[in-house]
């Protein structure tokens, strides 16, 4: 405890010295990094600023689940109207209801007046068939993540809606390019992957394919920023920059739970370290279902990239999360999880039955290998060019994976580890068990030989 002094000059001594000793802190150089950072993903390199762009004031949303109906209310609320197409009347109805809820829920806690709710109630209109579509500036398709679907309803859409209309894809992990291939201009195609609750995450990632044309990304993300949302540009690969991330950091969380460590020591390390919420919490709120179709998905196509297979005997339990009452844990009330015995006892014979001797796990072990995954991946992705620049990765994950702002995200903390120092670890990982899944990125090398920050790389 410092003491008290009258001397002026001497407090103002230590004043300086306090503050120039929290301006070099991770947490000021991170809140430092995220502010401009989500200023600097706005800017498409190779765009022209003054690039002429579609007008967007009327907005096609087809779907009325979860997604459309947040995607709906993101875009009320920016002022657009919005035509919902669901095939299904009952569907159609839910929806309406459940943005008419939410709007009453706002009025009640004093975020809009009675009169601003009943203005975004009448930009709404719904409907069961296509043709509702014609005059609209902008259609997102928001239906199931299925290929030959997704195909489908755009090939359908196109057929009514205008020549310059934007078509735009939910997908979280399709190939946008294909997608774009089922409509006779694909320039017109654009990936808008909205995080759920899409009316409150801030996060959107805006997918160039191959064939979008210059004009119709540059309205997508102006789009984005009219509603509030933090908007990053990602190029086609699977899964595109946050998903494809969250991967690779998943399958380290599964290693994990057969080598010795239980799903709440997991959460645990990973929310004290920064994480709004630990993976086995996130994957039950998500729905444990929609990683395991991803799974079986990926098994066919990467066979060479196995997953534990702990993960997959909790699901064909049926347990699949919050939605189910149980999944990784237990939700005796439907909202807060409690560990189960039961998951712990599954856990333990999986690692007996694949011949794994279980081991005492640190917690920094935890966060070391979940940590470097992010990373690793985030760095093969900014290589590939997927993402413009490191930047571009890190608002991914503080915008829509729970990252810590004060932490400032997976490349701004590889800078902090440094590219050789960041070699060191990710062989040390590569020489154990699973070392196949640690092979560095190409850029690990590139920068370690020139001792140089991630952070330069096209900056």
């Amino acid at each position: 405890m410092e003491q008290i002094t009258p001397d002026l000059a001497a407090g103002l001594a230590y004043e300086a010295g306090a503050f120039a000793a929290l301006l070099v802190s991770e947490a000021s150089c991170a809140l430092r990094h995220a502010f401009f950072g989500e200023r600097q993903v706005a800017r498409i390199p190779g765009l022209p600023r003054d690039l002429p762009l579609r007008s967007i004031e009327s907005v096609g949303v087809i779907g009325g689940g979860t997604m459309g109906t947040g995607i709906a209310i993101a875009l009320l609320n920016a002022g657009l109207a919005v035509t919902m197409v669901e095939l299904r009347e009952d569907a159609l109805a839910r929806a309406r209801n459940t943005i008419g809820k939410t709007l009453a829920r706002d009025v009640n806690k004093g975020r809009i007046t009675a009169d601003e709710a009943d203005a975004r109630l009448t930009r709404f209109t719904g409907a069961t068939t296509y043709e509702a579509l014609a005059p609209v500036d902008l259609v997102i398709e928001a239906v199931f993540e299925d290929m030959a679907v997704k195909t489908a309803v755009l090939q359908a859409v196109e057929a009514v809606v205008r020549p310059d209309t934007i078509l735009a894809s939910n997908t979280s992990t399709l190939d946008l390019d294909r997608i774009a291939q089922a409509v006779a201009d694909p320039s017109r195609v654009v990936g808008l992957h909205f995080f759920s609750p899409a009316n409150i995450m801030r996060l959107l990632e805006v997918v160039r394919g191959a064939k979008t044309a210059p004009d119709v990304l540059a309205t997508a993300m102006a789009l984005g920023k009219r509603l509030g949302k933090v908007s990053v540009v990602s190029g086609v690969c699977d899964g595109f920059i946050g998903n494809r991330m969250f991967e690779e950091y998943l399958r380290q969380v599964w290693f994990l739970l057969e080598e010795g460590a239980l799903p709440q020591q997991i959460d645990a390390a990973l929310e004290h370290w920064g994480f709004a919420m630990g993976p086995c919490r996130t994957m039950d709120l998500v729905g444990q279902d929609i990683g395991w179709a991803i799974r079986q998905r990926r098994a066919l196509e990467q066979p060479d990239r196995p997953y534990s297979g702990v993960i997959d005997r909790i699901c064909e339990m049926g347990r699949f999360g919050q939605k189910t009452g149980k999944g990784i844990y237990l939700y005796a009330d439907g909202r807060t999880p409690s560990p189960d015995p039961e998951i712990e006892t599954l856990i333990l014979a999986y690692s007996e039955e694949i011949g794994v001797t279980r081991r005492a796990i640190s917690d920094e072990e935890i966060v070391e290998r979940c940590l470097l995954a992010l990373i690793n991946e985030g760095l093969r992705i900014v290589g590939e060019g997927i993402a413009y620049r490191p930047v571009d990765v890190d608002m991914v994950f503080l915008h829509g994976y729970g990252f810590a702002r004060e932490r400032g995200g997976p490349l701004f903390q590889a800078d902090r580890i440094a590219a050789p120092d960041l070699a060191r670890r990710i062989a040390g990982l590569a020489a154990g068990r699973n070392g196949w899944a640690w092979e560095p990125a190409a850029l690990i090398a590139t920068m370690a030989a020139k001792s140089a920050a991630f952070s330069t790389l096209n900056a």
